[in-house]
């Protein structure tokens, strides 16, 4: 088979998205929301940061922003900053409001 080929990175990339969570409310138990939520996060940054799974690092805030109603009650979307780092490193933070 013949090897997959990648353009290397080799610059730094910031961007700021809205992150949707609508389906992380309707599709799992209520006991698995906020668990579902970060892995949306995840995949959405994954999907459009063009990285790999392993290399997405979520700050704890994020996390417990998510987490802050508990399980069952997460927010509807999340502001959130992701940077790409030369290296292919993907940093995931809370974005400030305001």
């Amino acid at each position: 088979m013949a090897e997959k080929r990648t353009k290397p990175r080799i610059e730094e990339l910031e961007r700021e998205y809205v992150v949707p969570l609508r389906a992380s409310q309707h599709q799992p138990s209520r006991r698995r929301r906020a668990g579902h939520a970060l892995e949306t996060i995840r995949r959405f940054v994954v999907r459009h940061m063009h990285g790999e799974r392993e290399d997405v690092w979520i700050d704890p805030r994020l996390n417990e922003h998510i987490w802050e109603r508990g399980i069952q009650h997460i927010p509807r979307q999340v502001r959130v900053k992701a940077i790409r780092f030369e290296d292919g490193l993907i940093e995931v933070d809370l974005l400030e409001s305001g």
